[in-house]
């Protein structure tokens, strides 16, 4: 039987980033494992990659707070590049609610030392981005060191680095059981049993029933979301930054010659769909032409369309640390669409956790598992 001091499920962006980060400080003997033959399979491979600052609530905020900068630093870093692009992200609002609420983030966001985000006006959008119909826009909220990596890449960053410095990757290793010894956990794969005195759920959507082996009832759902990349597009600029319309939650990025295309359709329900449905591309295109009406000529190919899973909790918070009953037994799981952006915080506060069992990155009870029982949840309205 292997013995490994921590043992990952899952190895996806976040998976990967807690390698890096417990390799980083000094715990060598890391194993990864993931049942896919290949990483990325899962909801990492399927983000929109966005990065942002521009939350609603403290633990959000300073999570980006970390996380933004040290993509901006991967490949210096690392040595591998995560193609982080700062081209910002721009929040529409079309009505008064919408820049109130633009307006209180704002301030939050720059008590935090937030630096590079302002809110404009209404005709300093119009004056930016004339292709789009601005008549009903009254301001917004921009941040230029917002933007996008490649998620594929980063996750890949990361768990090569780890790889090098002496952690561990079993692909095509399903968790088949975990069971409790005296002071440690005997993990059954597919293709091997490892013994270890610490375990991080990183399973992403499926992470529920990870816990479920582990004796534990974790309050994470998979929920669908679906991308809709356009063919090549050349009558909106592609140094266009993430522009989200507040009025609908339609938001679209550049996205190599073409343009990525995003709607929440508030009729979806969750459960593990991982299939595209073909009628979404007209809900999405009807409301991408309402903003940007030149959106009416764009080509789209709905078999190059794709869905993935968002891993909602019920704050839509993330729940981050050691499970209260089961010590030894760690949580990384819930990220409720911020998994990729959040992903270098969670890696440096997993592995703070891991191996001195506090954090200076974050309050770190916020985000604990006993949040739901104590009824502390947190709310935060600024999920895309």
């Amino acid at each position: 039987m292997h013995t490994a001091d921590v043992v990952i499920i899952g190895g996806g962006i976040v998976g990967s980033s807690i390698a890096y980060h417990l390799v980083a400080a000094g715990c060598k003997n890391v194993l990864v494992i993931e049942r896919e033959t290949a990483q990325g399979k899962g909801s990492t491979g399927k983000s929109m990659g966005g990065v942002r600052a521009q939350f609603s609530t403290p633990v959000n905020i300073q999570m980006s707070l970390y996380s933004i900068p040290f993509y901006a630093s991967f490949e210096e870093r690392l040595g591998y590049p995560c193609d982080y692009r700062p081209q910002g992200y721009l929040f529409c609002a079309t009505n008064e609610k919408h820049m109130a609420y633009l307006r209180t983030n704002y301030e939050k966001q720059v008590a935090m030392g937030l630096k590079n985000v302002r809110l404009i006006g209404g005709d300093e959008i119009r004056g930016m981005f004339p292709q789009m119909r601005g008549d009903d826009i009254v301001g917004g909220s921009f941040c230029s060191t917002d933007g996008f990596v490649d998620p594929y890449s980063a996750m890949i960053g990361f768990m090569t680095w780890a790889s090098d410095h002496g952690a561990t990757l079993w692909k095509n290793a399903t968790v088949t059981g975990i069971s409790r010894g005296t002071g440690n956990f005997k993990i059954e794969t597919a293709r091997d049993a490892i013994s270890t005195g610490t375990v991080v759920n990183c399973a992403g959507a499926w992470a529920a029933g990870i816990a479920k082996m582990a004796g534990i009832e974790l309050p994470v759902e998979p929920l669908r979301r679906m991308l809709v990349p356009t063919e090549p597009f050349d009558q909106f600029p592609h140094t266009a930054p993430m522009i989200i319309d507040m009025s609908n939650g339609f938001h679209f990025r550049p996205e190599s010659r073409g343009f990525l295309l995003a709607w929440n359709d508030p009729e979806e329900t969750p459960g593990y769909k991982t299939d595209f449905e073909p009628s979404f591309v007209e809900k999405i295109l009807m409301r991408a032409a309402d903003r940007v009406p030149v959106f009416e000529n764009v080509a789209v190919n709905p078999k190059r369309a794709w869905a993935g899973s968002y891993e909602m909790t019920p704050d839509h918070h993330p729940i981050l640390g050691e499970s209260p009953e089961v010590p030894g037994f760690f949580f990384a799981n819930g990220f409720s669409g911020h998994g990729v952006m959040h992903a270098p915080a969670t890696g440096k506060i997993l592995s703070d956790l891991i191996l001195t069992g506090k954090t200076d990155l974050i309050d770190a009870s916020l985000l604990s598992f006993s949040r739901f029982a104590e009824g502390r949840t947190i709310h935060e309205t600024a999920v895309l």
